[in-house]
């Protein structure tokens, strides 16, 4: 088991999301885009359990036949690449009888691939058995050669295409698509690492067509390429698909208050802060949850507030050259942070009662627009102003 741990696991993590994207596929299947996704994953998640030696031993002795997995995993390999390409094609887009020409055409040429190799084990001869070195055992037995270097034209094809295609979408992809950007690199690491596996795969090859012996390169340098390769494209189909629901970008949210949150926890309201929550209770609630107790720790400092600390916080960031909005949310943030700061300060609670009863005859305290809550909590957190703001509570 342990020799094909390195390959099931990053077959258990396609089988992951396969199970993520199941509800998706399900609704979709008539989109080819959505046959295309479950087509990779399947064939991903069979590659790599296919091709561990626990399992190709286990084939090879059912079947009855020596190095019957040879075929089965070079064949599903194949078909691995040609549904890299399929999916990438739908997934880019672009018009609808190009697409469906190039998708026919990549099917077509993998197919027949893959037919060919089956044919060519079929009519030569691999009397023994090789669990992890049967490329350059069998790397100058006639038909046997050709089969190996079918497969492998196939996948560096394949390989290549799939990395060059994401590459070029990588560099056209707008920053605010975080997930997509962040799959699409993911893939693109794949890619290149599993051209390191080819590589590797090559060169032995290669050696032993010309006499020599780098057999290791194939048998031991080239499997963790393909298993780190396969972990990364995965992760790239995971991330978008997860990144892009509802329940991520909660959490993304979530987040993101967290330093508010904790900045404000301790003026909200205890009929706020004391919600029972479970640690199973959803992320949904969780935020909303927060965002209360960020709403109410903001109204509870709302007499602290010093519109003096805001417009120079709001100056000072002009003076750094953001624009009004952001210039705007950094003000808040440091007449919040400065509001903290006083509220902590105060020698007791009955100092903050007088205070807060000598406002009283004041016109109303300035009101902070707390609508956007993550871009206040990343202000608040990374800005020097407010930083500034947090030490000296007095106008900067």
């Amino acid at each position: 088991m342990s020799d094909g741990l390195i390959l099931y696991v990053p077959g258990s993590v396609m089988i992951l999301a396969l199970l993520i994207k199941a509800p998706t596929l399900r609704r979709g299947w008539d989109q080819p885009l959505m046959r295309a996704v479950c087509t990779l994953l399947v064939v991903g998640c069979m590659v790599m359990f296919l091709a561990a030696p626990p399992t190709i031993s286990a084939v090879n002795r059912l079947t009855g036949i020596v190095n019957f997995s040879a075929p089965l995993v070079y064949s599903v390999l194949t078909a691995f690449s040609g549904s890299c390409i399929v999916l990438v094609l739908q997934w880019g887009g672009g018009p609808p009888a190009v697409v469906r020409r190039a998708t026919r055409l990549t099917v077509a040429v993998f197919g027949a691939v893959t037919l060919l190799i089956v044919v060519l084990f079929a009519i030569g001869d691999a009397p023994v058995e090789r669990l992890r070195d049967l490329d350059t055992y069998y790397a100058n037995t006639p038909w046997l050669r050709e089969m190996i270097v079918c497969y492998l034209l196939a996948h560096t094809v394949g390989s290549s295409t799939l990395t060059l295609l994401c590459w070029k979408w990588l560099l056209r992809v707008r920053p605010s698509l975080r997930p997509l950007r962040t799959g699409l690199a993911l893939i693109v690491l794949g890619g290149v690492l599993d051209l390191g596996y080819l590589v590797a795969k090559w060169t032995a090859v290669g050696a032993r067509w010309a006499g020599r012996d780098w057999d290791g390169l194939s048998t031991y340098a080239a499997p963790p390429f393909a298993s780190a390769a396969a972990l990364m494209v995965g992760s790239g189909f995971i991330v978008p698909l997860v990144g892009g629901s509802a329940a991520w970008r909660d959490f993304s949210r979530y987040r993101l208050l967290h330093p508010l949150w904790k900045a404000l926890r301790g003026f909200a309201a205890s009929s706020v802060t004391t919600v029972p929550l479970t640690w199973w209770s959803p992320i949904g609630i969780r935020l909303i949850h927060r965002e209360s107790v960020i709403d109410d720790g903001i109204l509870a400092l709302a007499c602290w507030f010093d519109p003096a600390v805001r417009e120079a916080a709001y100056e000072a960031a002009l003076g750094q050259g953001l624009c009004a909005s952001r210039a705007s949310l950094v003000a808040d943030a440091a007449m919040l942070a400065s509001a903290c700061r006083r509220r902590e300060a105060a020698a007791s609670a009955e100092a903050a009662d007088r205070a807060a009863a000598a406002d009283q005859g004041l016109p109303e305290p300035y009101r902070l627009d707390s609508r956007p809550l993550a871009a206040l909590a990343r202000e608040f957190r990374t800005s020097p102003i407010v930083a500034a703001a947090r030490r000296d509570p007095a106008p900067i």
